[in-house]
């Protein structure tokens, strides 16, 4: 398996350009199934998520081409058939396909998703919507499946818990269904509201955009769209991150501020040293940090909680101690005892409660990464430490940054990708289900290199 080999302490600087954002795009790939016609979708990163959302769909019968960062997607008719165990449990997106599939055909089937292990993250919520439109689930004798019979019908949904994913869900589901559906509690996350413009592009109607009550008022029929995907917020502030931790200079183009809010809010609280535009961030040299009092992460607009772990190599370097409170995922200090091998200094109170000391010259040591945002962590770690860092179990960050090290090397890192013949084990396992397994045929996920385009990952 790959690795990143990083020699620290190099200053950072120059401009980068910041991509697609992946939370947004694969909602809005699986939302293509709502129409039979031809959609282009741009500004779609080129990561291993994306290319296995599109191998998905491809068993389902959308024809597909992905090209500088543009896929093109038609699905005249949707192929209700087994889809590969393996892919759907690489990533927990997958389970998006089974609203718009409901909307198009009135049954679906799809092996339990996975993805990064950050604790509890059932699939209840998701049945509850459905329930709340009429389908049933079906028993899917013992497998690890989950069977949904009927076509969703407009009515009140209440979600038991503002999911990102459920909102999604809900809402292509809704987008077909003859009257108003009304989702109450739901995310108003950038992508969630991405995914509804780009449904209202197809000719639905959706409003109360960004509020956390959505009203789908279902069409007949949608038809096919032109539509860029929004700018990685999660991206961006780890690049910013990035900077800070090199001393560098750096700029950030197009991106979308205002996505960040709480984010800037606590750099400018600790000291940053930052200019924000309309659609661009400069990152400028800090001399010394100031600790945080209070790091919480929350659901959009609060801080997010997939930038804690990068937020945290910050810390390490902040004066005096920083106190942490992850409010959504019990599993995502996981990443703690890889930082700790690098010198950090940290106390863990409960799996939502920390503390960071610092200021910690960081020292260079092999580390791991146990999920896509504390992989990313560990390269910010890298960058800032003494000497030479290696990560292992780059797979992770694969899924969730388009040429992570490349971009970073056009700033003045030193940061080399290399294939090990072997490969070692993940942090955990990528299955959450916990029902009987069952027998996965041998399929693997696409390198990004399989599927014609222009962009590599690394």
């Amino acid at each position: 398996m790959a690795k990143y080999v990083i020699n620290g302490q190099k200053k950072l600087s120059g401009e980068v350009r910041i991509g697609g954002s992946k939370n947004a795009a694969l909602p809005i790939l699986a939302a293509t199934l709502l129409t039979p016609e031809e959609c282009v979708i741009k500004n779609v990163p080129d990561i291993r998520d994306t290319h296995t959302m599109l191998t998905l769909m491809e068993s389902l019968g959308s024809k597909v081409s992905f090209s500088n960062n543009t896929v093109t997607i038609q699905t005249p008719e949707i192929q209700m058939n087994e889809l590969s165990d393996k892919l759907a449990c690489q990533m927990r997106a997958s389970v998006l396909l089974l609203g718009p599939i409901l909307a198009r055909i009135g049954h679906a089937q799809l092996p339990y998703p996975g993805g990064c292990v950050l604790g509890a993250r059932p699939l209840d919520t998701h049945v509850d919507v459905f329930r709340s439109l009429k389908v049933e689930e079906v028993d899917a004798n013992g497998e690890a499946m989950i069977s949904l019979k009927g076509f969703p019908q407009a009515g009140l949904i209440v979600m038991p818990e503002m999911s990102v994913t459920g909102t999604e869900n809900a809402i292509m589901a809704a987008a077909l269904a003859h009257g108003q559906t009304s989702i109450r509690l739901a995310a108003v996350e950038p992508h969630v509201q991405d995914l509804c413009n780009f449904i209202n592009k197809l000719g639905g109607h959706i409003t109360g955009i960004g509020t956390h009550t959505i009203n789908v008022n279902g069409e007949k029929t949608l038809h096919g769209a032109e539509y860029t995907i929004t700018p990685d917020y999660l991206e961006t502030g780890t690049f910013a991150l990035a900077a800070f931790l090199t001393g560098g200079d750096v700029k950030l183009l197009d991106i979308v501020p205002s996505h960040l809010d709480p984010f800037w809010n606590l750099l400018k609280k600790m000291g940053g040293n930052f200019t924000l535009g309309d659609t661009w961030a400069h990152i400028k040299p800090t001399a010394s940090w100031k600790s945080c009092d209070r790091l919480q992460t929350n659901v959009f607009p609060g801080f997010p909680t997939d930038l804690q772990p990068p937020f945290a190599i910050l810390l390490t370097q902040a004066q005096g101690e920083s106190y942490i409170h992850e409010a959504l995922f019990e599993g995502r200090f996981a990443y703690f005892a890889e930082l700790a091998k690098m010198g950090a200094s940290i106390k863990t109170m409960s799996d939502h409660q920390a503390t960071i000391h610092g200021p910690t010259p960081l020292k260079a040591a092999e580390v791991r990464s146990c999920d896509i945002r504390a992989g990313a962590a560990m390269i910010l770690a890298g960058l800032c430490a003494e000497g030479t860092t290696t990560v292992t179990d780059i797979h992770y960050i694969d899924r969730g940054y388009e040429q992570f090290d490349s971009k970073l090397r056009a700033l003045g890192a030193d940061i080399q990708r290399i294939k090990d013949v072997e490969e070692t084990a993940p942090c955990a396992e990528t299955v959450t289900s916990t029902r009987p397994a069952r027998s996965v045929r041998k399929t693997v996920a696409p390198e990004p290199s399989s599927r014609l385009s222009t962009s590599a990952l690394g």
